[in-house]
């Protein structure tokens, strides 16, 4: 990677291109949490985006039952999970969830025995890989643990584990903890699309600018080339030559303080 592609310190974010952004969009595993854990300074930050005015969506590969939970009680607008698979708001005027999948209700229950036999298959053959414990949540994603709770398993055991899901047929993608599988061309951004052309009637393709992506790691490579201005945390670092489009931005600090710095940037100009 030559240095004309390398991230840019955040800090040098020209103030007008803060001023435009009104979307804030992040991956959750290690750019809002740090060591697995949801702070208080990145959840306050969050909190503070939300109170300004600003759009605030969390784009994660964490499941559906966990996207139930955050998209009541977090402050945000919207949470998109499983990589892109379905997009969860809740509806304040009505009281009620709202929940928008790519796959039909009768497609997730025929993919879920699938997955379930994919799963126990790839994790017989990667000795130290373990599903995610979160997989009984999970809706149309396999995920496959190879650092969470387990020791972290090797590069050549992340790509073992990736050439068995794409066997299947699965698309396959790298987060900082999980290798997730899913059968369909979706991902991240296209149902980022969706959520902003259904719930916002915003033209994302327009509207690019007016929008920030804060991630982390390989899964976030769609959001990372789409968006102008694209925010790895610092820890995304050791990534880098796993991601064809770096993004824009990087953070001074890792992690949750990385997301915070963001947010202080961005709240600074109001």
């Amino acid at each position: 990677m030559s240095a004309a592609t390398l991230p840019r310190p955040l800090a040098q974010m020209p103030v007008a291109v803060r001023r435009a952004i009104r979307f804030v969009l992040t991956d959750i595993d290690d750019t809002l949490t740090t060591d697995g854990k949801l702070t208080v300074e990145a959840y306050a930050a969050l909190a503070r985006l939300y109170a300004s005015g600003r759009v605030v969506v969390p784009v994660t590969g964490r499941p559906a039952g966990w996207c139930d939970h955050i998209a009541r009680m977090w402050p945000v607008h919207a949470v998109i999970g499983e990589n892109g698979a379905f997009y969860m708001r809740f509806d304040e005027a009505r009281g009620k969830l709202v929940r928008r999948f790519v796959a039909s209700d009768d497609e997730r229950e025929r993919m879920r025995e699938r997955i379930g036999a994919i799963g126990a298959r790839i994790v017989a053959a990667v000795p130290g890989s373990a599903l995610a414990s979160d997989q009984h949540y999970r809706e149309t994603d396999l995920a496959i643990d190879y650092r969470e709770d387990v020791a972290p398993l090797s590069v050549v055991d992340v790509d073992r584990i990736v050439a068995l899901m794409q066997a299947e047929g699965m698309t396959a993608k790298v987060s900082s903890i999980h290798v997730n599988g899913w059968f369909g061309d979706y991902d991240k951004l296209a149902m980022t699309k969706t959520l902003m052309r259904e719930v916002f009637a915003l033209d994302l393709d327009a509207a690019r600018d007016a929008c920030v992506f804060a991630g982390d790691s390989p899964n976030d490579a769609p959001m990372f080339a789409f968006f102008p201005n694209a925010v790895g945390v610092a820890n995304v670092r050791p990534f880098l030559d796993r991601i064809a489009t770096p993004p824009t931005w990087i953070t001074a600090r890792a992690a949750g303080a990385g997301f915070a710095e963001l947010a202080d940037l961005l709240l600074a100009n109001d």
